[in-house]
């Protein structure tokens, strides 16, 4: 049994005990004829129950020791000045709110462990599979898949092919004064000026969220691609200015243009890390 199957299982163990201890509590509240007290006692306990849950079980612990002897103080108080009678049986109130309030916090822990790990499980699985969350748009996974199909129809058919990578000039600066709705807008934006401004037989991918990376496989030479590649970039100038929250930022791309050359390159990795290594040449204008 793994972690998570555990985890899972006492879940399920907590939760089955907290509900038996909420019907057996109604049926001694029920047995028990001081409805003042069993009231005021109930909603204590839901209290508890929330200060467990929200600040810890340390916290919800002290607040059962504190009300066990608040209780004690209380009986005492009503026994000796108003000659007051109690059932025994309201001494489930002793005991009841902490079982309650540990049954409580147990479930909501392993929960919380559930989804931590479910989130992890999701990241992963965006970081290593074929398509980005953010963009829509491929990650480095499927680039290096679809090179290789590039590269192989290049080496039978003798067909150019190149790749472009975009990069957003001076990014790591231009975060510092983006709020993150700002950063997420960027990163659409220049996906859906990319999208728009390349052909359909042309694939975009995204490479990098950390320092957003582009690129873009064609069935092209040099030429053809910096048609493509100064497309780009009119065309993201323009959507800038008609952006609300983007406009007042100076932002410009830049873009690294390799083909396929297996003489120098030895694998789709060499092909990529070429266009990458072109941007740091580029004057974006």
């Amino acid at each position: 049994m793994n972690d998570d199957q555990r985890a899972s299982l006492l879940a399920d163990i907590y939760l089955l005990l907290f509900l038996a201890l909420i019907c057996t509590m109604a049926v001694l509240m029920a047995l028990t004829p001081n409805l003042t007290l069993n009231t005021l006692y109930l909603g204590v306990t839901v209290v508890m129950i929330l200060m467990t849950y929200f600040f810890g079980v340390i916290v919800g612990l002290m607040a059962n020791l504190a009300f066990i002897f608040v209780q004690a103080v209380v009986m005492i108080y009503l026994n000796t000045t108003q000659h007051a009678m109690f059932s025994l049986m309201m001494i489930f109130w002793l005991i009841m709110p902490l079982l309650l309030s540990v049954t409580f916090y147990g479930m909501t822990r392993r929960l919380t462990q559930l989804q931590a790990a479910n989130a992890k499980l999701r990241a992963d699985m965006m970081k290593r599979g074929a398509f980005d969350e953010q963009t829509n748009l491929r990650t480095t996974v499927a680039y290096i898949q679809d090179a290789r199909v590039f590269i192989e129809t290049n080496r039978r058919f003798q067909l150019p092919v190149t790749t472009v990578i975009i990069r957003v000039r001076y990014y790591n600066e231009i975060r510092r004064m983006m709020s993150e709705q700002q950063a997420r807008d960027l990163l659409r934006l220049v996906s859906d000026t990319i999208t728009s401004a390349t052909r359909d037989n042309d694939i975009t991918y995204s490479l990098d969220q950390d320092n957003p990376t582009w690129a873009i496989l064609l069935f092209s030479n040099q030429p053809g691609a910096q048609i493509a590649a100064d497309r780009i970039k009119t065309n993201f100038a323009k959507n800038l200015q008609r952006s609300t929250s983007l406009n007042a930022l100076e932002i410009l791309l830049v873009v690294g243009i390799a083909s396929w050359d297996a003489d120098k390159m030895q694998s789709p990795y060499d092909f990529m890390n070429t266009g990458i290594k072109e941007t740091e040449y580029d004057v974006a204008r």
